[in-house]
């Protein structure tokens, strides 16, 4: 009983001390110039275009990603395709390497001094030090979340239920509607709010492909980094508090989705 009970001790005061003594004095330090300076620093035209950059860029990339993750799922999972186990270690990929070396690989190979990146300046769509390149950064080191998310439910997935859907006439859209998507579509969702809470709190591969423009493609993280070299900690709070509360509120929509996810699995 005396080492069960140091033993959960010690697990609260670790994650005290790790996680809810930083956030509280982040919070602290955000709010104790007064709610008007807080204001102040969050409606700043290049925080507010910062802000919203990050979470369209990011509204994006989960749209994309869910999509083309739950096929990917699909690939690995229904089709005996070759070089399965590459694509599925590739898949993991993003996930082994720091960030910023994914937004050094963008610039490596669609960077205006690049064949590929002068070509499609041509053609009107730059990647790096644009747009372009943020949302394609944020599929690169999201890509994890919707894939391995859905694997596990489409692997219980009986193909009983799929043969009877067609011995009765179903076509292949409505099978896929009525009797594949509903229990897929809880990992799906569960996979879909961890890429939007990763892609906007993502940093190290936006830093190196966004080039930093305000007003252009200064993501948020890159902002509030930004204020804390310049002099203004009490800004960076701030603005980190807006991303802070996004985060917070996505967790328990996050883990009901996981939780039902996991029963749709058991």
């Amino acid at each position: 009983m005396r080492g069960s009970l140091l033993l959960r001790l010690g697990v609260v005061a670790w994650v005290t001390a790790l996680v809810a003594l930083p956030v509280t004095v982040l919070v602290l330090r955000g709010v104790e110039d007064g709610p008007h300076a807080f204001w102040i620093a969050v409606s700043d035209p290049t925080a507010i275009d910062a802000l919203v950059l990050s979470l369209w860029t990011a509204a994006l990339a989960t749209t994309i990603n869910a999509v083309v993750g739950t096929a990917v799922a699909w690939v690995l999972v229904r089709w005996d395709v070759p070089g399965r186990r590459v694509i599925a270690a590739l898949v993991d990929l993003p996930l082994a390497i720091p960030t910023l070396v994914a937004g050094v690989l963008l610039v490596a190979l669609f960077g205006p001094q690049t064949a590929v990146g002068h070509v499609l300046i041509g053609l009107g769509i730059p990647v790096a030090f644009a747009r372009t390149g943020i949302v394609m950064a944020l599929l690169f080191v999201t890509l994890p979340f919707v894939v391995r998310a859905v694997e596990p439910v489409l692997e219980e997935l009986d193909p009983a239920e799929e043969e009877a859907a067609y011995t009765m006439g179903a076509t292949r859209f409505t099978t896929l509607v009525r009797v594949l998507l509903p229990p897929i579509l809880p990992a799906v969702a569960a996979g879909a709010v961890q890429t939007f809470a990763r892609s906007v709190a993502e940093f190290g591969s936006l830093a190196a492909v966004s080039g930093n423009i305000p007003h252009r493609t200064l993501v948020a993280p890159v902002y509030i980094l930004g204020e804390v070299e310049a002099g203004n900690p009490g800004g960076a709070a701030s603005v980190s508090l807006v991303l802070l509360a996004i985060a917070l509120s996505l967790q328990p929509l996050a883990g009901a989705l996981a939780r039902r996810a996991g029963a749709r699995h058991a």
